[in-house]
């Protein structure tokens, strides 16, 4: 059996390499940072921050294949408590509760929303123009995208009702993300995956690399590009200013505080995780979406404008602060007319495959680099040759269904899939 190589660490790279070398496949996988993770690293030092606000859906097909392996960890939901501490900002006002019409748009099945309408013009049939566009900015959570409303019906919904569910799907690794990507690196390398760090592989190197095995590329869609020379290598995602503060607790501080009056969330990590910030003090993350050429200090400000509402006198409790911008680092947005579907394909030809949260896989934020990771060793294993275990069942199998109507496409390679983009999502 040829060598697989997987280039790049995230965790795509290493649900793909996990999943070949169950199968008995030799395998290595190549990080160019010193670290595994992607965007699931978390900081070191005394602030333990995700890449902005992350958490593990228990929904998703990634949670039951954790479990089986004993790679989940310890994770924690939030306490009944700080979970009543949970606000909305309306109006310029915070409040205890959402609007009822978008409890009423959750019951809506995504089924029930069109691929091809946008989703204001689809919610607003339904619950109003106010309350559509209320709904659009509090799924802005899960989307990073700073016009939800202007996305397919169908995109936005799923994500809707899969926010909106009650009880919440939202479980918390321990100690981070980072966390469950040292259970998973553990476990690969228990596995013979043989992981190189600072191994910073270029368009030539990657080519000699194609030449002797499949290739699985599990990188962020913007480096896939550069590196297999593909201009075809796009897809619409989001702009997010990120603002991390760790301020001394105070009674009475939100848990919480969805915008929706524009896309925007905070949340008090350390409610669910106090081993994220030394004791006495409080974790905060939040991520803000603006506008394609907008400064990362409007996103700033509107963080500012929420933390003033629901954190009263944080300026002078603060005791660390960072702000970043994510550009073109947060999953796949799809818009009216197009599905995961039409996503940039799995398979890339001549035994080279592609991984990671823009690419063409379902599910919510991380479940796309999951699903495409587990897809691309699959068919990268068929590629290798004879294999000495049968692999497990990948558990999602990403055959395009067409619509009525539509053209069947051509299926590339007579693979399980037409496949033509972390840390997280992870939100």
């Amino acid at each position: 059996m040829h060598r697989i190589h997987v280039v790049g660490g995230g965790f795509a790279g290493l649900t793909a390499a996990i999943t070949a070398a169950e199968s008995g496949a030799p395998v290595t996988l190549y990080e160019a940072h010193r670290t595994l993770g992607g965007r699931a690293r978390t900081a070191g030092g005394p602030y333990l921050t995700n890449e902005g606000p992350h958490a593990l859906y228990r929904h998703g097909p990634h949670w039951a294949w954790l479990a089986r392996r004993g790679l989940l960890g310890q994770v924690v939901s939030v306490p009944l408590l700080e979970g009543a501490r949970f606000r909305f900002r309306r109006a310029g006002v915070l409040r205890r509760t959402p609007p009822a019409a978008l409890l009423r748009l959750a019951r809506h099945r995504a089924g029930a929303a069109p691929v091809d309408a946008d989703f204001h013009g689809w919610a607003a049939g339904l619950i109003g123009e106010d309350h559509a566009r209320a709904a659009a900015h509090f799924v802005g959570a899960g989307l990073f995208h700073h016009d939800p409303g202007a996305l397919s019906a169908a995109f936005v919904q799923e994500r809707f009702r899969r926010l909106a569910s009650l009880p919440p799907e939202a479980r918390y690794p321990v100690g981070g993300w980072a966390r469950l990507v040292e259970r998973m690196a553990g476990h690969a390398r228990g596995l013979g995956v043989r992981v190189e760090t600072s191994a910073r592989v270029d368009g030539g190197t990657l080519a000699g690399l194609a030449r002797n095995g499949p290739l699985i590329v599990a990188t962020s869609l913007d480096a896939a590009r550069t590196l297999l020379d593909d201009a075809a290598l796009t897809w619409d995602s989001g702009r997010s200013a990120l603002v991390d503060i760790a301020v001394r607790e105070r009674r009475g501080d939100a848990f919480v505080v969805s915008d929706l009056d524009a896309p925007g969330w905070i949340e008090r990590f350390t409610a669910q995780d106090p081993t994220l910030a030394p004791a006495g003090e409080q974790l905060i993350q939040g991520q803000f979406p603006i506008a394609p050429g907008a400064p990362r200090a409007d996103g700033v400000a509107r963080a500012e404008q929420l933390l003033d509402l629901g954190f009263p006198g944080w300026r002078g409790r603060t005791t660390w602060r960072g702000e970043a911008l994510a550009t073109g680092r947060t999953g796949a947005v799809d818009r009216p007319g197009t599905t995961w579907r039409d996503r940039p394909s799995v398979v890339r030809g001549d035994g080279v495959f592609l991984a990671g949260d823009q690419v063409a896989a379902p599910g919510l934020l991380s479940e796309v680099s999951f699903t495409s990771g587990l897809e691309a060793a699959t068919l990268a294993l068929r590629a290798a040759g004879p294999r000495t275990r049968t692999p497990p069942a990948p558990g999602t199998r990403l055959t395009p269904r067409r619509r009525d109507g539509e053209t069947p496409r051509r299926q590339e390679a007579e693979t399980p899939a037409r496949q033509g983009r972390g840390g997280g999502d992870a939100r």
